[in-house]
């Protein structure tokens, strides 16, 4: 089924459980539902964001976690009594993802490692038939977010990315509010982080820890030396295994920001919003003297095609991730311009604003993403469409950070077939849109 030799799978770093019982779904107020109703599910990574997915899909009543995964063998233990504390038994715990691919009873397959092992297990597991919650963004470069839609379109299969806004209710409030129409028209939206982050350093090289197969954490990744800062929380900031900033919180803000662009759009009597027809960005590593290979000073703009007789429409992102200040009282949100208004959307609440600057309606709530795996697990059941359904949510909003990262790299403005998702006339950009080589035997399975 795969190229992959049998050795163990990713981790990420301990996450902490928020808001686990908040949801009437959850194990501890009537238990679990009978066992012919539960969804049969398998955990690959454990810690980190992952460790929250895992609990989260532990504690729900229709779940049974039998299976949990990671290539650092030395977290397995917590894990396993992680899930036994809430569902009362020991899920099985391998160091080889493959044994979750090949179980034929699971029926689900999470997928909470680094970026650059999101798309192999995510085709095989299409490939034998599960549905996948897969971390965002949807792989690491653009051919890999191709290659995992053709698998989910030619399985049938769902798949949910893990942008978690997209079922927040607050978020879906603030929607409605733009498309009242109230914010009169809008050709601009802009999407940020602005929270400080420190240096990572440059530590030396040095010898795995025992107890992890680093070949297979490095995966398709180049052969390299051993790093504690490309390992374990700061792997994102290196081009073979992660997508900068952009590709992990950015995903989040251009998301939000391209929804809201594609309501005000849909409110006028537009058609939703597709990929943008060029990507320009500006920016650099400037602030912070370390190993991090992805820029902390970024802006990226994208612009929508004008339709015959409507006017074009712009989103652009803004990365400071040294900034020790809020923008627009956000530390990291998207906000959409009117010419009647403007709304700001952030993790805990939006406020929409008069053409005065007053503010005319507003909301709370939360982004933990307990419920968005709710609208997964119901998906499962209902063989409908989930709110960040890949193939017309994740992968288009992956997109806009994969080519928003090429554009960086290239330094020129890109043309891109919203199509094929290729440049125009651009071999240098197009060569981008996927790894120089994927090392064997961990190769990007044929779809």
């Amino acid at each position: 089924m795969t190229n992959l030799r049998r050795r163990g799978f990713i981790g990420q770093s301990v996450a902490g459980m928020s808001a686990l019982a908040a949801s009437p779904w959850l194990l501890g107020q009537d238990g679990k539902s009978p066992a012919s109703e539960r969804i049969k599910v398998g955990c690959i990574g454990v810690g980190g964001r992952a460790g929250f997915l895992m609990k989260t899909f532990a504690a729900q009543k229709d779940v049974d976690l039998l299976m949990v995964c990671d290539v650092d063998t030395n977290r397995l233990a917590a894990a396993v009594s992680g899930v036994e504390a809430i569902n009362g038994k020991k899920p099985e715990a391998v160091a080889d993802f493959r044994r979750l691919i090949d179980r034929k009873d699971l029926d689900v397959i999470v997928v909470g490692t680094p970026d650059h092992w999101h798309a192999i297990p995510t085709i095989l597991a299409c490939q034998a038939g599960k549905d996948v919650y897969v971390e965002k963004p949807d792989g690491h470069n653009m051919i890999e977010g191709q290659r995992m839609v053709a698998a989910q379109r030619k399985h049938k299969r769902i798949i949910q990315m893990g942008t978690q806004a997209r079922t927040s209710p607050h978020f879906s409030e603030a929607m409605a509010y733009i498309k009242s129409g109230k914010l009169g028209k809008c050709l601009v939206a802009k999407g940020w982080e602005s929270s400080k982050q420190g240096s990572i350093g440059r530590p030396a090289d040095s010898n795995p820890p025992a107890g992890v197969d680093y070949d297979v954490w490095l995966g398709p990744a180049q052969k390299r030396p051993f790093n504690i800062r490309r390992f374990h929380g700061n792997w994102r900031w290196f081009f073979d295994l992660g997508t900068g900033d952009l590709g992990n919180d950015g995903v989040h803000r251009l998301d939000v920001a391209r929804w809201a662009l594609s309501t005000a759009v849909e409110a006028e009597g537009g058609q939703p919003l597709g990929l943008p027809q060029y990507i320009s960005a500006s920016g650099g590593k400037w602030y912070f003297d370390d190993m991090q290979e992805w820029p902390d000073t970024l802006q990226v703009n994208y612009e929508f095609a004008a339709p015959a007789g409507k006017p074009g429409r712009l989103l652009t992102y803004e990365m400071r991730v040294w900034a020790p200040y809020h923008y627009m009282d956000e530390s990291e949100g998207a906000a959409l311009f009117g010419d009647q208004g403007y709304i700001v959307i952030g993790n805990g609440s939006w406020r929409a604003y008069d053409n005065k600057k007053q503010i005319v309606a507003q909301g709370k709530g939360g982004n933990d993403g307990a419920d968005h795996i709710r609208n997964f697990l119901e998906c499962v059941k209902s063989r409908q469409k989930s709110n960040a359904d890949l193939e017309t949510v994740g992968h288009p909003s992956s997109v806009l950070c994969h080519a928003g990262n090429v554009a960086w790299r290239t330094g020129h403005r890109l043309s891109l077939d919203p199509v094929t998702e290729l440049f125009d006339n651009d071999p240098e950009a197009n060569a981008l849109r996927t790894r120089k080589e994927y090392r064997a035997p961990y190769l990007l399975p044929e779809v």
